[in-house]
């Protein structure tokens, strides 16, 4: 039977989608890491950071729903790249699942004793589950643009090479550190942007819009250190030759090269995608002004344009290329190679235009009804508060 759409636009459509899951990650609990790794900082008193707890609280756990669709787009459409990246990466994936297992407990816990010090250890272990995910992603992100040391033989079976094999430590390098502590700003700018969005006006908002204009300063010149790294820095892969995009899938059908400077060239093949970087920073100063003016929904929703255009600018400076091999040309893993069969696609697709707009009605259902400022005398007389 032929299917209604073509292979080729059923891979660029869960290409798409792929991203605006990880978008959508970014966006929603984006926000949630962002605020927990200010906590420390923004709130000083016990009820301050109670306060702050309780801006993500409620949302947090809905928000993670973007992450397992995410992962589990990857399973299902990009099998190889499910199978290359959560192996090689896999002590990089469990640092984060640690870190992330403490937002929940932290969350439970840190109430239900009086003591300071008890108090204070589960503020940072909540730092920690916000902080370290920022910075990983981050790094992750920094790897795949730089490449990553794997090769596949002609059974399609992973070989492992260089930083894979030098463990965790190895995926740290100058450039994927940058990617790092722009994640951080990044979603820094995020949290703050939602604190000073949804705590009462008063000196806590204020700490929060000042970190908030800190971050958002931040992103612009880590964001702007990445494009010239990645424009003088060595770093870069094309495709060379032709490949079927309507093919079978097998990532050994196509040939990737190194090339500095290489993840810039779409940009003037397709002059359009320039617009992915532009978001990047127009959002970003969009926030800050947002902050300073104390425009709370539209430093939020400035800073989400931002997460937008920085997290897009990666997926169409690669584009097709979704993980290219240092060790092999004919190893790296593109659209048009390394995704489910047609029919695969076509299925999941019907699926995910049922249950996806569902997610999203539950999603703006929920930030309806939760709509509001956190006030702190709330938190002595709401037994639903943490």
């Amino acid at each position: 039977m032929e299917l209604p759409i073509d292979y080729m636009t059923l891979r660029v459509i869960w290409w798409l989608l792929m991203g605006v899951l990880l978008i959508g990650f970014a966006i929603m609990d984006g926000y949630a890491l962002g605020t927990l790794a200010t906590l420390p900082f923004v709130a000083k008193t016990d009820e301050e950071r109670r306060a702050v707890i309780n801006t993500v609280s409620a949302t947090w756990e809905g928000n993670q729903v973007w992450l397992i669709l995410g992962g589990g787009a990857i399973f299902a459409a990009w099998p190889y790249v499910y199978a290359v990246s959560f192996s090689g990466f896999y002590l990089a994936m469990f640092l984060v699942l640690s870190a992330l297992i403490l937002r929940p407990v932290g969350f439970k816990y840190r109430s239900k004793r009086p003591g300071k010090a008890w108090r204070n250890n589960w503020d940072w272990a909540l730092f920690v589950g916000g902080f370290v995910p920022a910075l990983v992603f981050g790094v992750a992100v920094g790897n795949v643009l730089q490449g990553a040391p794997f090769s596949l033989d002609s059974d399609l079976r992973i070989t492992y090479h260089d930083q894979f094999l030098g463990g965790l430590l190895g995926l740290f390098s100058p450039f994927t550190v940058l990617c790092g502590l722009t994640s951080v700003a990044m979603l820094l700018l995020q949290g703050a942007t939602w604190v000073s969005l949804k705590i009462e006006k008063g000196a806590l908002r204020d700490r929060a819009i000042t970190y908030g204009v800190y971050a958002a300063l931040a992103v612009i010149v880590l964001y702007a250190l990445g494009g010239v790294y990645l424009a003088y820095g060595g770093l870069g892969f094309k495709v060379v030759g032709d490949v079927a995009v309507n093919g079978p899938s097998n990532p050994r059908n196509a040939e990737v090269v190194k090339e500095a400077g290489a993840w810039l060239l779409n940009y003037g093949t397709y002059p359009w995608m320039i617009a992915a970087p532009v978001l990047g920073f127009v959002g970003t100063l969009l926030a800050l002004l947002g902050l300073k003016t104390k425009a709370d929904p539209w430093a939020f929703i400035g800073s989400s344009i931002g997460v937008l255009g920085i997290i897009g600018s990666v997926g169409v400076s690669m584009f097709p290329i979704i993980l290219p091999s240092t060790i092999d040309a004919r190893s790296s893993l593109l659209v048009w190679t390394a995704s489910s069969s047609h029919t695969t696609l076509f299925i999941m697709l019907g699926v995910t235009l049922v249950f996806l707009p569902i997610v999203l009605l539950y999603t703006a259902w929920v930030y309806k009804v939760l709509f509001g400022r956190i006030e702190v005398k709330a938190l002595k007389t709401n037994p639903d508060l943490y």
